[in-house]
């Protein structure tokens, strides 16, 4: 053979025309692929397209078609579907095969919209990903030796997270193109990264959550991240299921889904200062309006803490502990619904928030096991309204079996802030104390806080 690289290759291309209404996108999207063969060992194709449950439904009056390869050369998939209402969306499966002889290896990816090149540039109501199947993405070098199968993934939908004001006003039309292109495998391949919570990048790893594919995450699982003047820290994965009481009404998605924790006590922390809130003096600090007024809070999201008196305004906007996380995680957490309980002050009910950055709640550490001495399902209001994450069920925590949920600081068993208002009181919330045990706390204290968050 001699020293001359023949390259053979499939071009895998996706257009997609997107018609833009008031509040309704219209898209016609398709994936359009050629083959240059130059040898009959050379067959990179398409098998197997599968559309996923809750895809919109086609509706062939309107021109839709379903996720349909092309049958000649098995390089190409079309469809064109409708997008009506925010949550709509569309996605499907689809297999490419090595069918030759030769390895292969991906040369070059291009993604496009109205042909330039997608780069934070995609409009704010529209998600359009193309990955493998488990949210990696899809990279030049990957390879795909003879008989090996990959799975691509291909997802447009109308976003549900978007302002009012981010919905189109005027009809237009979106041109999206996707491209990989396969050729003949040489020294510069590499594997597709297999992902585990540990060695992955915290985009790759949201992909994969966005994506469904969870099955590399296992409760318990570590990794570190660097909060710059504050050291590097642990981080475990705390919850992956989503049982059905998540699905009800008023319930806090702290505990559903893949909720990751700190595995020590980071930093110290107020949860509220000593001083006058709404005309009231408060010694030892208040949990009145609960955790979505505190200091805490607004310390973890990178907020602003504005009690009553405006002099004591504190601007954490670019010195919170959001802005010490490393920017690829920043970017990969997803905002979360909080329910929390209130104190002793007369008319209030449970809290909602929607934070990045929380902290736990007393039934997300424990189960109540029973007895008079630690009744947290009658002192956090909240208690019924999130459930046990599945690291602390695993290890049994109960009121009475509490060693497990002890964290550490500097190596030492830590005292660490809960959100959970004490219902009894006007100034305290719940911590986890050295030992495990819950324990109230005057809001003034200094304790340390080991937030929790999601990603996707």
């Amino acid at each position: 053979m001699n020293n001359k690289k023949t390259i053979y290759g499939i071009i895998f291309i996706l257009i997609c025309l997107v018609a833009i209404g008031y509040a309704a996108i219209v898209s016609n999207i398709s994936i359009v692929g050629t083959a240059k063969i130059k040898t009959n060992n050379f067959d990179v194709h398409f098998e197997n397209v599968s559309v996923t449950s809750g895809s919109v439904e086609i509706n062939t009056t309107n021109g839709d078609s379903a996720a349909t390869i092309e049958p000649t050369n098995r390089t190409r998939v079309d469809y064109s579907v409708t997008l009506a209402n925010p949550g709509d969306f569309y996605e499907f499966t689809v297999k490419v095969v090595n069918g030759g002889g030769m390895d292969a290896m991906i040369n070059t990816v291009t993604s496009k919209m109205n042909n330039v090149v997608i780069n934070n540039n995609l409009p704010n109501y529209l998600e359009y990903n193309v990955t493998y199947e488990d949210g990696v993405a899809i990279e030049p070098n990957h390879e795909l030796n003879a008989t090996q199968v990959e799975t691509y993934k291909v997802r447009v939908a109308y976003r549900t997270d978007i302002d009012p004001s981010d919905l189109p006003t005027t009809p237009s039309t979106l041109n999206f193109s996707f491209s990989v292109n396969y050729i003949q495998k040489d020294s510069n391949a590499i594997a597709k990264p297999v992902l585990t919570f540990e060695n992955s990048t915290w985009s790759e790893i949201a992909n994969a959550i966005r994506s469904g594919y969870t099955d590399f995450l296992n409760v318990g699982d570590t990794k570190e991240v660097n909060l710059e003047l504050f050291g590097t820290h642990t981080v475990r994965i705390a919850n992956t299921s989503t049982p059905a009481e998540c699905s009800t009404t008023g319930f806090s998605q702290t505990a559903c889904g893949v909720v990751i924790e700190f595995a020590d006590a980071v930093v110290y922390q107020k949860m509220n200062p000593k001083g006058e809130y709404k005309g009231t003096q408060y010694n030892t600090g208040w949990n009145v309006d609960g955790w979505p007024v505190t200091q805490a809070r607004a310390y973890l999201n990178n907020g602003i803490y504005l009690p009553d008196d405006a002099t004591r305004r504190v601007d954490y906007t670019n010195s919170g502990f959001l802005s010490l996380l490393p920017e690829d995680l920043r970017n990969s957490i997803i905002d979360t619904k909080v329910i929390s309980g209130y104190g002793s002050t007369s008319g209030e009910t449970n809290f909602e928030s929607i934070d990045k950055i929380y902290l736990l709640s007393t039934h997300e550490v424990w189960e109540y096991a029973g007895g008079y001495n630690y009744e947290i399902n009658l002192f956090d209001t909240a208690y019924y309204n999130t459930r046990q994450l599945d690291y602390y069920k695993n290890l049994g925590v109960t009121t009475s079996n509490y060693s497990g949920a002890i964290k550490k600081r500097n190596n030492k068993s830590s005292d660490w802030w809960l959100r959970s208002a004490v219902s009894g009181t006007n100034s305290g919330f719940y911590a986890v104390n050295y030992f495990g045990i819950e324990n109230g706390n005057a809001a003034s204290n200094d304790l340390p806080v080991s937030p929790a968050f999601k990603i996707g």
